[in-house]
């Protein structure tokens, strides 16, 4: 009975890969998308969400930029899990990202899986999901194609491009290829380049879906499995790297789950190990693991500095966008320390660049929670830039 069950979550996703609860902009084998591999992709597809109006200058559109595991479905129910938008703290009416005022476009990246063109898409040429088949994505590539959906939605030039982590690299990316269409640029909690701690990290996830014997060479779908307990142990490691020690301790401590003593068994005995199975177990649900494979390396292969001679500043001289850089105290994964060099760069190149350190415990997964001093400083740059381009305020 189980295996029918996972048979039937995996048509679920399969059926969003293709043709998901998103609008989608499908690219004719004629507008191929142009990856670093080499390789012209064709047909490219890409799915996303908009809130707001966009205004009759169009000037008011905000680029929101999602994380490894995230997707298009910033602030609107998720059509899989039933569950509230990924980032509902900082987007929506009166929010920071004030939707009353902004006209806020998310595009699931290339190389995802709630419906732009990604391993778990059917492969024209064979009429079976690409699997591995589908070519290695980078940053820059996932910033290529979403230039191509504002190509097509008819907006030239960008208010602001925001985004945390996988989002941040992305933001970064935007205004260094594209800095005439990008007005202000909101890169939180990430780094120009991923350091070998974090690639080694991805790596042991990237093995442990592998090793999964249902994963099948990434045949899984072709073959009716799902690599579910690889892809749940991978979730549980990375999700350890978005916490801190202080925000483990505060939530959970050393106190066990549902009873009082230890069972002398492998049994999730303690909250923290229930806590991680669960995250893993519903990760698995509406993520698919190629997915997780070719994002993971995608974060790996993002260096800035490696287009530029290896100097960042480069990257970004001479260019018209104003940037508000923003780290976290407890932020491991990507600390402050990584931030500052971003500051220094972007200072190195003249360009206007606030920074702003906010302390929180609460990690790496900081920029998804509550956090009022984040929410008042990107409030903050936003109105600044607001004015200084010349933005009516919200209605009201």
């Amino acid at each position: 009975m189980a295996e029918v069950s996972a048979t039937l979550d995996l048509a679920d996703r399969k059926r969003e890969a293709d043709h998901p609860h998103s609008p989608v902009v499908r690219f004719p084998a004629g507008e191929p998308l142009r990856l670093d591999a080499g390789i012209d992709f064709s047909p490219l597809q890409i799915a996303y969400q908009t809130y707001g109006t966009l205004n009759v200058e169009r000037s008011n559109a905000v680029l929101v930029c999602h994380a490894l595991t995230g997707d298009q479905h910033v602030v609107n129910r998720h059509p899989v899990t039933g569950k509230s938008g990924w980032w509902e703290t900082m987007v929506g009416p009166g929010r920071a990202i004030d939707t009353e005022r902004y006209f806020v476009i998310c595009p699931n990246v290339v190389g995802g899986c709630m419906g732009s063109s990604g391993p778990a898409s059917t492969n024209p040429a064979t009429g079976t999901p690409w699997g591995l088949d589908f070519p290695v994505i980078t940053v820059r590539d996932m910033v290529r194609a979403q230039a191509m959906l504002l190509d097509h939605l008819g907006i030239d030039s960008l208010f602001a491009v925001a985004g945390g982590s996988l989002g941040g690299m992305q933001v970064l990316q935007w205004a260094a290829s594209y800095p005439e269409r990008v007005f202000a640029a909101l890169p939180i909690a990430t780094s120009t380049r991923h350091s070998a701690q974090n690639i080694a990290f991805h790596e042991v996830g990237r093995q442990a879906v592998m090793a999964d014997p249902d994963w099948r060479g990434g045949r899984y779908f072709a073959e009716g499995t799902n690599p579910r307990r690889g892809l749940a142990v991978a979730r549980m490691g990375a999700h350890i790297t978005y916490l801190s020690d202080a925000a483990l301790h505060r939530k959970f401590g050393r106190r066990f789950q549902d009873r009082d003593n230890p069972t002398f068994s492998f049994d999730a005995d303690f909250q923290v190990e229930s806590y991680l199975r669960h995250q893993g177990s519903s990760f698995v649900e509406r993520f698919d693991a190629n997915s997780y494979l070719y994002l993971t390396r995608a974060m790996d292969y993002f260096d800035l500095a490696a287009d530029y001679d290896g100097v960042v500043a480069k990257g970004f001289r001479g260019t018209p966008t104003r940037f508000c850089v923003i780290s976290f105290t407890s932020d491991w994964l990507f600390p402050t320390s990584e931030a500052r060099a971003i500051v220094q760069a972007l200072n190195a190149a003249g360009a206007r660049v606030s920074f702003a350190e906010v302390t929180t415990d609460k990690g790496h997964d900081a920029f998804l929670l509550d956090e009022p001093e984040l929410f008042t400083i990107v409030s903050g740059f936003l109105e600044g830039a607001a004015r200084a381009r010349g933005l009516k305020p919200a209605r009201g």
